[in-house]
């Protein structure tokens, strides 16, 4: 399972970004699918995460209500959608398929990641 995170870039606070995750190589939807970020000097932290029927949603705290996880099975994609962006958003992003179908928040969950694509914030 090869996963290919993009859609990142430069934006100004408060303006939107939309990161899409591709997953190719021995794909199943049938896994929950996530987004962590790291961010220069700290550890790599749960974003959103999406239950492999789309149903159930997880978010971190600080992005509820700006971010939006979502999936189209049939495409094998995840996506991320970023808006009302802050300075502290700055990150690289990584997508990561979970070992089971449920929504997780923890790295350990997690059996795959993409390579990130970085999220530049200027204030």
């Amino acid at each position: 399972v090869q996963l290919q995170a993009s859609g990142g870039g430069l934006v100004q606070a408060g303006g939107s970004l939309r990161l899409t995750c591709t997953a190719s190589g021995r794909t199943s939807s049938n896994y929950a699918m996530g987004w962590f970020r790291q961010a220069p000097g700290k550890e790599r932290e749960f974003v959103a995460a999406i239950s492999w029927s789309g149903r159930t949603t997880y978010y971190t705290d600080s992005v509820k209500g700006r971010f939006t996880i979502s999936r189209d099975s049939a495409k094998n994609m995840v996506y991320l959608q970023l808006n009302n962006l802050k300075y502290e958003d700055t990150a690289v992003y990584y997508c990561a398929r979970a070992k089971g179908v449920g929504a997780a928040t923890v790295l350990h969950e997690y059996a795959y990641w993409g390579q990130g694509t970085q999220v530049t914030v200027s204030s």
